[in-house]
């Protein structure tokens, strides 16, 4: 028998540190796709603050400041929507390209696009890249693995949810351009300069981004109706989450075989959308400010209007900071929930809320599990979701205090412009654009941490799970 040398049984590292380097990339993004995803996002941020600070990328010729064109950065990339800068005025044509790029990029979630671009270039999709794009998509897949196919898009399916991702946002990005341009033309708008705008204010509205190109925002457009509903279209589409397009797009109207994460987003987001514009009716209708000089037609229309911008769209024709102070709280309230899960949208997302409201009823009715639709949700998704909620709300409060003591300002506006900025809303009481440099710095974090900390954590915490063979004794302390 030969003899086998030792040396052969032991694995040999790559020679060179280039090749280490690309082991050990590739052996983290299988790991832990949002935690890649997270040092992917730090580097966009700092090559766009570059990028905004260059004199080309402003109109006068001249340097943006480090903290403006950080927060620029953060806002983009992140697709939130706050300034600190005039948008219209401030941003010379490579300074708004950056900032179209940057939303796209933003929104699509980094690791999804570099898997659909992957797969654009190598016609096929191989294991480890669909284990990082279901990973980007969904945080659970890292505890519930390629294996547990009770998922809401099934591994195999990763490569057709990637392609709806591309199209969809393509066909709805240009469908409202081609919408919104006769629309500008006919609002007033130069017909060359609604080549640009049309194109802006729809990926704007589909990212849920919510910045506006021109002077004075949706201001020109308050009482044209056909214009502010393209807008609130874009908006719900880009916050529903690819998965539920997806679901949309290959069961269509079949509702029985829709999956269980696409009902609950759909149904718990029409619900929002209905409640959140009766309580701004019952809350402003008398406010002179806002709704309180308008007709109860346009009454009407711009309370569902706010109801959809609040939920992450950011686009505002009454102005924030003239709400009554209850109207500032129900408002901080839906920006708090957000959209769909894997959506443009931020906040702790809609199936977040959905899946605790439905364990509170299931306590209530002393049911031994969470059901829904004829489906139990296991104890994993309710434990992330109550870590969502916690560490956003940790976030949240730990910012306003922060940004309170900083600005002396009213507690309810600050409260507002944190939440908007977590939420990656984009709506202003007026706050974030006279913040010194100290609280432009924390604002930015928290728009951060807002749009890749929660999923970090989700996937943290399922990371975290480990089997049990065994129980310790039960002791249970007083509660309520």
């Amino acid at each position: 028998m030969p003899r086998v040398s030792a040396r052969r049984l032991i694995p040999q590292e790559p020679g060179s540190w280039i090749q280490r380097l690309g082991v050990k990339l590739r052996d983290t993004t299988t790991e832990s796709p949002a935690r890649f995803a997270v040092v992917i996002f730090v580097s966009l941020i700092a090559l766009f603050t570059v990028l905004f600070s260059l004199p080309a990328a402003s109109a006068t010729g001249q340097r943006t400041s480090l903290a403006d064109a950080l927060f620029t950065a953060v806002s983009t990339i992140c697709v939130t929507g706050l300034a600190t800068v005039d948008m219209d005025s401030h941003w010379s044509p490579f300074g708004n390209a950056l900032v179209f790029i940057g939303v796209q990029v933003g929104a699509l979630g980094v690791l999804t696009l570099a898997s659909i671009l992957g797969l654009v270039i190598s016609k096929r999709l191989g294991l480890r890249a669909k284990l990082i794009a279901a990973g980007d998509s969904n945080p659970l897949r890292v505890h519930g693995g390629p294996v547990n196919e009770g998922q809401t898009v099934r591994l195999g399916e990763v490569g057709s949810l990637l392609l709806t991702v591309a199209i969809s946002t393509l066909i709805i990005e240009v469908s409202l351009a081609i919408i919104l341009y006769p629309l500008l033309v006919i609002a007033g708008v130069d017909p060359l300069i609604a080549l640009w705008e049309a194109p802006y204010y729809g990926a704007m509205a589909f990212t849920n981004t919510g910045f506006t190109p021109n002077a004075g925002g949706l201001t020109p457009f308050a009482d044209d109706h056909a214009i502010l509903f393209v807008l609130m279209l874009g908006v719900f589409l880009g916050s529903i989450g690819f998965p539920v397009i997806f679901t949309l797009a290959k069961q269509r109207w079949h509702y029985r075989k829709w999956s269980l994460h696409a009902k609950l987003t759909l149904i718990t987001t029409v619900i929002l959308f209905f409640a959140g514009a009766a309580m701004f009716l019952i809350l402003e209708y008398d406010n002179p400010a806002t709704f309180g000089s308008m007709d109860a037609g346009n009454t009407t229309f711009q309370a569902f209007f706010m109801s959809a911008m609040t939920r992450s769209g950011g686009f505002s024709v009454v102005d924030p900071g003239e709400l009554h102070g209850s109207s500032l709280l129900v408002a901080s309230m839906l920006m708090f929930v957000g959209g769909g899960s894997a959506s443009t949208a931020g906040g702790i997302k809609v199936t977040t809320l959905a899946v605790l409201a439905l364990a509170v009823f299931s306590e209530a009715k002393g049911r031994p599990s969470v059901q829904a639709f004829g489906r139990r949700i296991p104890s994993d998704v309710q434990r992330v979701a109550l870590s969502v909620v916690a560490w956003g709300a940790t976030i949240v409060a730990a910012s306003t205090i922060i940004l309170t003591q900083i600005t002396k300002a009213p507690v309810e506006h600050v409260l507002f412009d944190v939440i908007s900025g977590f939420a990656t809303v984009g709506l202003s009481t007026g706050i974030a654009e006279n913040l010194p440099d100290a609280g432009v710095y924390v604002l930015a974090a928290t728009m951060f941490m807002g749009r890749v900390g929660t999923v970090t954590l989700a996937a943290a915490v399922a990371a975290s799970s480990k089997t049990q063979l065994y129980s310790l004794p039960v002791e249970r302390p007083i509660v309520g």
